[in-house]
């Protein structure tokens, strides 16, 4: 109905009642909110899960913060980090006992095994040893991703795990958000028909390219992992999982394009701080990213509780490390611009691109069916009927007072956790969407888009 006709109508029908937008959009726009509705296997647990946190930087303090909020679900107990300023931080937060503060995860697995499980969160190129340690020691495992840095070792810790009989659960929390989840569970009812093909986004945003893959720990690819993994393992996955598909075959390509020495501008120096000349004009500047305000940038500062001496930390911080280099003279390597064309199962085709360069952040999907197709971008997600012409707005909703949606990536980082919870307390692997069983094709997805973005060739892709 147009909107002049429905304001005709409705001012015969209620006697010439003035209505507000509002009002108006709310005739005429179908918006369902949802929830999760509770998961009839989990139980009240008479013990918490106690856990051990191998990495006490951002993720590692995001997975801890579960135990914090839900004391009677998680304990943490132990810490390795070679950070004396994180490792105190941590241990202050959990109350950790002194005896069981660590520097290094090798020491950790000096003591005989002291907890139900081994939250990985070092850095990516040391997954691999402390996970099979702890594996051989009969942990379970909540594994941040990427699994490891190689196709071999993501292999190897799948058949230790199996031999094993241990749970490794992969941090792939997208799986876990609610707008994924309902976006799943559409596609599986049919409300778009056949899956045709898939469209996926994920804006980096350009300071956040600057700040994680231009000066931070991710800015090099031989030092840690590729940037398809490093980032969008994530969205390599979420398009495998949302349509229930395997892949078959994979291509690539992308580069570092506007990053480089020879893109730095005239006047500009090493750090952003010695006197650069375009500072001021330069959307790239550390002396913009990292203000006392930035409370998000910062955490990699790790800036004292004492807050009037963060200008002063900050500042001295743009002298010392990499976050206060200029972001054309870094030695990094990855791309800013990355595109992936993919074929899965039963003719559906998907293409994921990765964008540094974007003023926002939030993926963006679009899945196109036969009878209908769907829009989102995490915080809405569009679905039209073609055959009816519906428009159905679907929209998250927490209903719970948990602050599961104050967690990272659309509440999927404490919905996970949750799960996890639950899957050790009961020895139940199946109580996780995101096993190492389930999480490792998009893995080798990512590593043979890699392939097939270096060698400029098709990948085939074989779990």
């Amino acid at each position: 109905m147009r909107r002049r006709t429905l304001l005709k109508n409705l001012g015969l029908g209620l006697g010439g009642t003035i209505l507000t937008n509002e009002a108006i959009a709310a005739i005429t726009t179908d918006v369902q909110q949802y929830t999760l509705p509770d998961n009839p296997f989990h139980i009240v647990l008479e013990k918490p899960v106690t856990a051990i946190t191998l990495g006490a930087g951002g993720r590692g303090t995001v997975y801890g913060n579960y135990a914090l909020q839900f004391p009677q679900n998680m304990k943490i107990v132990g810490v390795a980090e070679p950070v004396a300023f994180r490792n105190q931080k941590y241990t202050t937060s959990h109350n950790i006992p002194h005896d069981n503060r660590f520097n290094t995860w090798e020491d950790v697995f000096k003591r005989p095994k002291f907890a139900d499980a081994i939250i990985i969160s070092t850095p990516d190129n040391l997954h691999y040893g402390p996970c099979m340690q702890a594996l051989e020691m009969g942990y379970d495992i909540l594994l941040e991703k990427p699994i490891a840095p190689t196709e071999k070792e993501c292999r190897a810790i799948l058949k230790k795990a199996q031999q094993k009989g241990r749970i490794v659960a992969v941090c792939h929390v997208l799986r876990y958000a609610p707008y994924f989840v309902k976006m799943r569970e559409m596609i599986a009812e049919g409300a778009v028909g056949e899956v045709i093909s898939v469209q996926h986004l994920e804006p980096i945003e350009f300071q956040h390219m600057a700040h994680s893959y231009v000066r931070g720990n991710w800015h090099n690819s031989k030092q840690t992992t590729p940037i398809i993994l490093a980032k969008s393992c994530h969205d390599l996955d979420i398009i495998k999982w949302v349509i229930n598909k395997r892949c078959t075959e994979i291509s690539a390509m992308g580069d570092l394009k506007w990053f480089r020495k020879e893109n730095a501008p005239e006047g500009s120096t090493d750090r952003c701080i010695n006197g650069c000349k375009v500072e001021k004009t330069c959307p790239y500047s550390a002396l913009k990213i990292y203000t006392p305000k930035s409370t998000s940038r910062n955490r990699v500062l790790d800036l004292s509780e004492d807050k009037t001496k963060h200008e002063a930390e900050i500042k001295q911080r743009m002298y010392t490390t990499n976050y206060g280099r200029c972001v054309y003279r870094m030695e990094n390597d990855q791309p800013d611009h990355y595109i992936s064309n993919i074929q899965f199962e039963d003719n559906i085709t998907a293409s994921f691109s990765m964008e540094a360069f974007t003023s926002y952040a939030g993926r963006r999907t679009r899945v196109m069916g036969s009878m209908g197709d769907m829009v989102g971008d995490m915080k809405e997600l569009v679905v039209t009927d073609f055959i009816t012409g519906k428009v159905t707005r679907l929209q998250p909703k927490y209903t719970d007072v948990a602050g599961y949606e104050k967690s990272g990536h659309g509440g999927g980082d404490w919905l996970m956790m949750r799960d996890f919870v639950q899957a050790v307390a009961q020895q139940n692997a199946s109580l996780l969407t995101s096993t190492i069983e389930e999480s490792i094709e998009s893995h080798i997805m990512g590593f043979k888009a890699e392939e097939s973005r270096l060698q400029k060739k098709f990948r085939k892709v074989v779990v």
